[in-house]
């Protein structure tokens, strides 16, 4: 079997609810993403999901180093793609660009196998243990029970608030997401995700009000990504753990946080190069005993690679209305991700709705943070009811 060509095909459509974080508290409604298919000329297709402004370089790479060669070497061809991006670095846009084929690439192997991506990477559980995360600095207090209590509905008893920007409204909508978990009928486990947007001392300060009332399991991203020393300092200052990763590109940028003791969890995902580049995070992670968590993607289908990780905890779960074009083979039940038996991925695309949904360029309201990093991040909080910038109205 070897790889023909690769086509691709961007979607932007309105998500069911506006997702938002300390840095864009406003939210944003509108959901924009690449289609990949990378064809065979065994009559297969491996599917993924790119980012909206890769679709050149995704086929630049393609075309290079993929075309003419047997897609079921996916380790082989990762490296080979990393190679060639060593002058520039396995970094950024390249890094999606890899993650995109990548998980392209193992839908193929796992198809050619005529199995589940779950079978073919080992795992020997199709249950992956889940958290809900709402994305949730623009919802209301009612928006926020809704999220969590449908959440709870589904045996979830793990929740993840977004926080940073008001401090006793924060502990406020934390009471609120324990209180709606608690009607799965277990015991709520609290998580908090600041989203780089404290310096660690602001950190210390806001975590330690939080855990007056509540016990915190993790705190994520309480400083910046590769800020080892603070992360330290937070992590020896605070009784929850601290969890980050997410923003991370390679397994050598991981590599500080483990030495310095910096990191409790290592959290992980496509984005840290695709299936492959994120087995590199969690086999480096379990030789020093420490847990990993995967990062939300839509339609969940990540789950397929956390389900053979020893180290793996649980999955962030979004489920905003990421998949209105495709669907995936898996549900969630009492807690966890169910895969099915769907050779591949899991992941189908309705060619109908994808045609309706397609554009010529992502729209600005598709901007995963429309305003990058918020005015005062990390030197003095600017609240929600706060301009971006002076002379905003």
């Amino acid at each position: 079997m070897k790889v023909t060509g690769i086509r691709t095909i961007l979607f932007e459509h309105e998500m069911a609810r506006p997702i938002g974080d300390a840095n864009n508290p406003r939210g944003r409604a509108q959901y924009a993403a690449l289609a990949v298919f990378l064809d065979t000329d065994a009559g297969l297709t491996g599917v993924s999901l790119g980012d909206p402004g890769a679709a050149s370089n995704i086929h630049k790479m393609a075309e290079g180093l993929l075309v003419g060669r047997d897609p079921r070497g996916v380790v082989g061809l990762w490296h080979r793609m990393a190679n060639f991006a060593f002058k520039g670095g396995n970094r950024g846009a390249i890094t999606d660009v890899i993650g995109a084929l990548d998980v392209a690439l193992w839908d193929l192997k796992a198809k050619a196998n005529d199995e589940p991506l779950w079978k073919t990477l080992g795992a020997s559980s199709r249950a992956v243990k889940a958290y809900a995360s709402g994305i949730d600095l623009s919802l209301d207090d009612a928006g926020i029970r809704a999220f969590y209590e449908a959440q709870a509905a589904r045996g979830i008893p793990i929740g993840k608030l977004k926080v940073g920007l008001d401090r006793e409204a924060d502990l406020r909508r934390i009471g609120i997401m324990k209180e709606a978990l608690a009607t799965s009928g277990k015991d709520p486990v609290l998580l908090i995700d600041s989203n780089e947007y404290w310096s660690p001392k602001q950190a210390i300060q806001h975590i330690r009000y939080f855990e007056r009332q509540h016990e915190i399991f993790w705190a994520e991203e309480p400083a910046r990504r590769w800020d080892a020393t603070g992360l330290r300092k937070v992590s020896d200052s605070v009784n929850a753990a601290v969890a980050t990763g997410e923003n991370l590109d390679d397994a050598s940028d991981f590599r500080p946080l483990i030495e310095a003791r910096a990191a409790d969890v290592l959290q992980i995902g496509v984005g840290t190069g695709g299936i492959t580049g994120a087995m590199r995070v969690a086999q480096m992670a379990d030789g020093f005993d420490l847990p990993v968590s995967v990062m939300n993607c839509p339609g969940n289908y990540m789950a397929e690679f956390a389900a053979v990780l020893p180290n793996h905890i649980w999955m962030e779960v979004v489920d905003p209305g990421y998949d209105l074009v495709f669907e995936h083979d898996s549900r969630v039940e009492d807690g966890y991700i169910i895969l099915g038996d769907r050779p591949g991925n899991g992941i189908q695309f309705d060619e109908a709705k994808l045609e309706a949904c397609r554009v010529r360029e992502r729209s600005a309201a598709a901007a995963p943070s429309p305003w990058g990093r918020r005015r005062g991040a990390g030197l003095y909080v600017v609240g929600d009811g706060e301009s971006l910038e002076l002379g905003e109205e």
